[in-house]
């Protein structure tokens, strides 16, 4: 079956309120974007599927060896769990031993994708088997949209109390019920579309979830029709951290907190969601809890040096990270084998060996048994810590979000230096220090 894009937001025929049009939207798309020097540009729909052709997904295959993923236990179907808006589907992973008051993980895959290939591919059951927690996978269907995809950008089921987002609600309050979880510690999590759906929660239903980690996801608010769907993906929409939070405050106006603690997920290299919503993502929940944009501790985690960036004044909570993940494209990062931070499968697409990001975001959730970093790991004050460069083309820096781009000229995003034409043409090497600052390398980088 030829793959989709995760974060594609095609609506269905069938439920023309989530997105009619769609032929005439994408034509008009295809003709509308072109870079001012005349170099003809995909259109957001036949970028992102390129990114996902046999040509661009072979790095995601041929990053490590492909692992036989680890016998599958089918998840167990949940036939009526009450109210259900959205039309979805849930599933559970039951560990054989739940303990009373167990911790819930909320799951939701990407577009094109099952709960149960989430289940077999993300490494998720391996951590509840191990800590103890249940697993819910929600899964939507084609009825909802064309590819499979959870509608984040469709207000009638993105606002508390419709569609799709009361239904996921509605399964962690038969968990509680069913199953004896704990609701003051339930979490969710998801990959691209389910990435963007998860932030759809955590403002939705602040109070319902303790934490929640997006990976290869896009910030709340962004997208309320199809095209702005579209350049929400890419090249991703910049906003004040003001305005990021003022679109999750007004999800559930009068909430005063506490709210979700959040970690954010993202490939260096992605091609379909661009990297730059993980800055944006950043941006909307370090506002959201009133802290700054630049990060109190930043460390490498892995062999593949993932860099975390951590928000909050306490080691080991804090109250948002940034975890980008070097040389990945668009997927969630899993590392197959059987050693303690080691999961997933990878003969799926958008499962990228690099690091098992679901034993992080177990962790960070707290459900490990800790929330400190490992000794070997220590972390690392934001100015000794070693700057990364990138060399590109002003277009790909801001398409990449290292840049951002006013009346044809491109400027580096944190110091704010121009780059010159916003073009394929004119090409730098920018230097991050700290995270999320850029700056013109001056023989600094190697």
């Amino acid at each position: 079956m030829p793959y989709v894009t995760p974060s594609h937001p095609a609506p269905s025929p069938r439920r023309p309120r989530r997105g009619g049009r769609w032929s005439r939207t994408v034509s008009a798309l295809a003709a509308a974007v072109t870079l001012a020097t005349g170099a003809a540009l995909l259109t957001p729909a036949a970028e992102a599927q390129a990114a996902v052709s046999p040509a661009a997904e072979a790095q995601a295959a041929t990053a490590a060896p492909t692992a036989a993923p680890r016998a599958a236990a089918a998840l167990e179907r949940v036939a009526n769990f009450g109210a259900n808006p959205g039309a979805l589907t849930m599933y559970v992973h039951r560990p054989a031993a739940l303990p009373a008051k167990a911790p819930v993980v909320v799951a939701l895959h990407g577009c094109t994708q099952s709960a149960q290939l989430y289940a077999d591919n993300s490494g998720l059951n391996t951590f509840a088997d191990r800590h103890g927690f249940l697993v819910v996978y929600a899964e939507t269907t084609t009825a909802n949209n064309a590819n499979k995809c959870f509608n984040w950008f469709q207000p009638g089921d993105t606002r508390r109390g419709q569609g799709e987002a009361a239904s996921i609600r509605q399964m962690v309050a038969h968990a509680t019920t069913a199953y004896g979880t704990d609701p003051a510690k339930a979490h969710v999590t998801g990959l691209s579309a389910g990435g963007a759906m998860t932030s759809v929660m955590l403002a939705a239903y602040p109070e319902v979830f303790a934490a929640g980690a997006v990976v290869a996801g896009i910030p709340y608010g962004c997208g309320v029709d199809v095209v702005s769907a579209f350049s929400c993906m890419s090249p991703g929409a910049d906003r004040t951290p003001a305005a990021w939070a003022q679109a999750v405050r007004d999800a559930h106006p009068g909430f005063a907190g506490p709210w979700p603690r959040v970690a954010i997920w993202h490939g260096d290299n992605d091609a379909t969601v661009a990297p730059r919503n993980a800055d944006e993502l950043r941006d909307q929940w370090t506002a959201v809890h009133g802290l700054g944009q630049t990060p109190s501790r930043t460390s490498m985690l892995g062999p593949n040096n993932t860099r975390r960036s951590e928000y909050g004044p306490t080691p080991g909570q804090a109250a948002v990270e940034v975890n980008k993940v070097p040389g990945i494209g668009h997927g969630t990062p899993v590392a197959p084998g059987t050693g303690p931070e080691q999961c997933g499968a990878t003969g799926t697409q958008h499962f990228i060996a690099s690091i098992c990001s679901s034993y992080w975001i177990t962790r960070f959730f707290g459900l490990a048994g800790t929330t400190t970093e490992p000794p070997t790991e220590p972390p690392v004050d934001p100015p000794t810590e070693p700057a990364a460069c990138w060399t590109a083309s002003n277009y790909e820096h801001v398409r990449a979000g290292r840049a951002t781009t006013t009346g044809g000229y491109a400027y580096a995003k944190g110091s704010g230096q121009n780059l010159g034409l916003y073009n394929t043409f004119v090409t730098h090497t920018l230097k991050e220090s700290p995270a999320g600052h850029y700056t013109v390398a001056t023989g600094s980088c190697p």
